[in-house]
């Protein structure tokens, strides 16, 4: 559905807002994911998965910032990193509009 509604819009100039809303879908994602892992331990276990230390991973597990806050952080995003959200099924609006484009 969303390719649909990609190829449709794509006459006109959707860059900026595409990049946007492609930006705030990942943090949503990454807010989601972080949420999921509820308990310390969990979260200090799917980021050492992730590719953090045991003690970085630790560090940034016991936060007190908010899920918003922290899907910005940048160790999230190291961690969580835009091809680990797409092998994850989450399509690339960017990329994909940019292909859609130069056909």
């Amino acid at each position: 559905k969303m390719r649909g509604w990609l190829q449709y819009y794509s006459i006109g100039k959707l860059t900026d807002f595409i990049q946007r809303l492609d930006k705030w879908l990942r943090a949503r994602i990454r807010q989601y994911i972080w949420k999921q892992w509820k308990k310390l331990k969990t979260k200090v276990t799917n980021l050492q998965k992730l590719g953090l230390s045991q003690r970085d991973a630790y560090v940034f597990a016991s936060t007190r910032k908010g899920y918003w806050r922290t899907a910005h952080s940048k160790t999230l995003s190291y961690s969580l990193t835009n091809r680990k959200l797409e092998q994850l099924g989450l399509m690339n609006m960017s990329k994909t509009l940019q292909s859609i484009q130069s056909d």
